[in-house]
């Protein structure tokens, strides 16, 4: 972070200035505070950053900012609500540097995406990404922060839960290209509808530079319709798009594909596999192309994808094919996971599916849904873990998949999927995180005996 003097945060914001200093840094936790920085006291539902004022300034912090009226031992910023003044200094601080940057959000793949489009580009310029989960209103600012005089572009992932949380990020965001990745039912229980799942993703134009690109997936029904005068929008897809995906392979583990793009033509080899990261890729090299990057190095960046986490790594473990997709889940995902499945060479092809978590209402009808899908993917064995799981076993039997299975425990499941799964067979590990579906993991694991290829 370059240096701010605590006058013109405080002006910003909106606030009040009590004394002078110059700040190097703002955090939001003590564990963070840096000497110099600026201490901002965040009030929770469980917990009130004002509290730990005194250890925030023992630790070397040179200011603070509060929202309560009490007066701290050091310089000091008075605002009415610290979490908007975080995201309003956020912005202020952002408007500083004319780079690109990269504002993107959607149901599912946002990770993944932006995983892909920092790659495509950080070959062109030396970039920052969002890290881990810092995509919400408190975790954006922490990113924009880490902007200095020596990076040239940035990728930042937005998240939301309601409506008028990506307005409010944005804002301090301001990209120069924006990327919606599909309009799925993450959070329908809050947003009513995949439409109100729309309006809500697009508040991302509200902050979007005017005549900036907005790039969209043209293959999903609901962003395909959008149309916005203020700003260019593009397409990508496999159906339809500005940026097409032709001539799809997947072999080994990787997928090679051909974009078509404004009469030219650009193969890619990304080491993963799922037609939903053929999206994935397509979006990041559209991406690409708005900020100027060498089609050929994108590609050539593309290729050095790394799956993060559990997002969908895929492993050998004793002659199977096993794929790790256990950070997240909804019914979408769940989608792509399945196909994934159905589409990946081996002999039984075996569903290890846990609760889909955050769906309220929702809920019985989504495991439904994916039951549904485990029969129409062909999967030959469905093993499923949670208290909604039952939605999985009735709708999958009812559908006409024979070999679906209960447990209520993860150790009778783990018992039982290495009985059942032998080389040359593939199985895939999908739940929401919560569900930690990586003990059943690493308990088969032992039985099978490790062999990364």
């Amino acid at each position: 972070m370059e240096v701010l003097n605590i006058k013109e945060i405080a002006a910003a914001c909106n606030g009040e200035c009590f004394g002078d200093a110059e700040i190097t840094n703002a955090v939001i936790d003590t564990r963070k505070i840096t000497k110099g920085c600026l201490f901002i006291c965040i009030k929770g539902e469980r917990f009130d950053a004002h509290t730990f004022i005194d250890e925030a300034i023992e630790k070397g912090a040179s200011a603070v900012m509060i929202c309560e009226d009490i007066a701290p031992g050091c310089p000091y910023i008075k605002v009415g609500d610290t979490a908007k003044a975080l995201l309003d200094m956020a912005g202020y601080y952002r408007s500083k540097f004319n780079i690109p940057v990269v504002g993107l959000t959607g149901s599912v793949g946002k990770t993944t995406t932006k995983e892909f489009t920092y790659l495509v580009v950080n070959s062109k310029y030396n970039a920052i990404k969002t890290q881990g989960n810092l995509n919400n209103e408190i975790g954006v600012p922490q990113m924009l922060f880490q902007i200095d005089n020596s990076i040239e572009a940035a990728v930042i992932e937005m998240g939301m839960n309601h409506f008028g949380e990506i307005s409010r990020i944005v804002s301090a965001v301001k990209p120069t290209v924006g990327l919606i990745t599909n309009i799925g039912v993450s959070h329908i229980e809050n947003l009513g509808s995949r439409d109100g799942i729309l309006k809500a993703k697009l508040e991302i134009c509200e902050g979007l530079q005017e005549g900036a690109p907005l790039i969209l997936n043209g293959d999903d029904d609901k962003l395909n319709t959008v149309k916005d005068n203020k700003h260019k929008i593009y397409f990508y897809g496999i159906e339809n798009g500005d940026f097409k995906a032709e001539s799809i392979e997947e072999n080994n583990g990787s997928t090679t594909f051909t974009v078509s793009y404004f009469s030219k033509k650009q193969k890619i080899t990304i080491p993963t596999i799922g037609i939903h990261n053929v999206y994935n890729a397509l979006a990041a090299f559209a991406v690409g192309y708005f900020i100027g990057a060498d089609p050929e190095k994108s590609a050539q960046a593309l290729s050095q994808y790394v799956p993060a986490g559990m997002r969908q790594k895929t492993v050998c473990v004793g002659g199977i094919t096993s794929i790790e997709d256990c950070y997240n889940a909804s019914p979408d995902s769940m989608r792509a996971a399945l196909r994934t499945l159905h589409d990946t060479k081996g002999g039984k092809k075996i569903a290890v599916l846990a609760d889909m978590l955050e769906l309220g209402d929702y809920s019985k009808t989504a495991h439904k849904s994916v039951g549904e899908m485990a029969a129409e993917n062909k999967i030959d064995y469905l093993f499923a873990y949670g208290e909604n799981a039952k939605y999985y076993v009735q709708s999958a039997k009812d559908n006409g998949l024979v070999n679906a299975f209960l447990f209520d425990n993860k150790e009778d499941l783990s018992k039982k999927l290495a009985e059942t799964a032998s080389r040359g067979d593939v199985v895939i590990f999908k739940g929401s995180r919560g569900m930690r579906l990586e003990d059943v993991i690493n308990s088969v694991y032992k039985k099978w005996g490790k062999e990364n290829e």
